[in-house]
């Protein structure tokens, strides 16, 4: 009994937290034909979704980039509890923002009750909105399928051709990986330094506005999320060099199969077949 009353408070705090809690580039441990694919293959195809979305945001184009990241979701086997869960901010943001945008108007009109409506800027705002979904979902797959590991030797493969121009491909494929890498240490970082603030017993201020308390917290945390950014900065550098530098990180261990010529060969149609819709 004792111990029921006990996992009861933490279970409830727990759905509370993920709720409102956005975890990226965190792989999904499942054995799927997505998460067998070269992590180089995955990159090209976030990119030409990207680029294709961005230079062509019909509604025909994104229904069709939509359809083919559903397909992938679906081939991933991407569990329910991976999905990311905004706040209720978010959205209130989101509807609020297509609330102004509409009143902007334009063309097309939509006639009610002897009235024009015009839905130009409703239209323009909701295909922002749409793209900016299209590539979040992108990423958060290419995040799940994807381990953090073979991000730096693919992109290796794939700048290899610049090597002929004496670019330092290594150090620029050890930095991406890096780089990404080191997002969800950031994030995890951030959310230890807020729980330790609001640990932190406030001091007594009677004369500093709520203005001024809350502007001199954002900086102890800014100058806190730096100096934990140096120490593991240090701290990483030093386990490269342990581990024999730059070149083991961005060293070759997979290449590009039978099924990865498929894949992009099948996403290059989808992105021409987008691109070629009427707007």
């Amino acid at each position: 009994m004792f111990q029921r009353s006990r996992q009861r408070p933490s279970n409830n705090s727990n759905k509370e937290h993920r709720a409102s809690q956005v975890n990226f580039l965190r792989e999904v441990k499942i054995d799927s034909p997505v998460h067998r694919m070269w992590a180089g293959t995955k990159l090209l195809g976030v990119g030409g979704l990207s680029f294709t979305a961005v230079y062509y945001p019909s509604w025909g184009s994104l229904a069709l980039l939509t359809s083919l990241l559903v397909v992938t979701t679906f081939l991933a086997r991407i569990p329910g509890g991976a999905w990311p869960r905004p706040p209720r901010w978010f959205w209130l943001a989101i509807v609020v923002a297509g609330a102004l945008a509409s009143i902007a108007g334009g063309s097309p009109f939509l006639h009610l009750a002897g009235t024009r409506i015009g839905l130009g800027g409703l239209d323009a705002y909701t295909r922002f909105v749409a793209v900016g979904m299209l590539l979040l979902l992108g990423a958060a797959v290419f995040g799940w399928t994807t381990s953090l590991a073979d991000i730096a030797p693919s992109v290796s493969t794939l700048m290899r051709p610049f090597r002929a121009v004496r670019l330092p491909v290594d150090e620029l494929a050890a930095s991406v990986s890096l780089a990404v890498r080191s997002l969800p240490l950031l994030v995890g970082e951030m959310r230890s330094l807020l729980a330790a603030r609001k640990l932190r017993p406030r001091p007594e201020a009677p004369k500093v506005s709520g203005l001024e308390r809350r502007l001199s917290e954002l900086i102890d945390l800014l100058v806190a999320a730096l100096a934990v950014s140096v120490r593991r900065s240090g701290e990483m550098a030093e386990a490269i060099t342990a581990r024999g530098g730059v070149g083991v990180i961005s060293s070759r261990t997979r290449r590009p199969g039978r099924v990865d010529f498929v894949a992009l060969g099948v996403l290059a149609v989808i992105c021409y077949a987008a691109s070629s819709l009427p707007t």
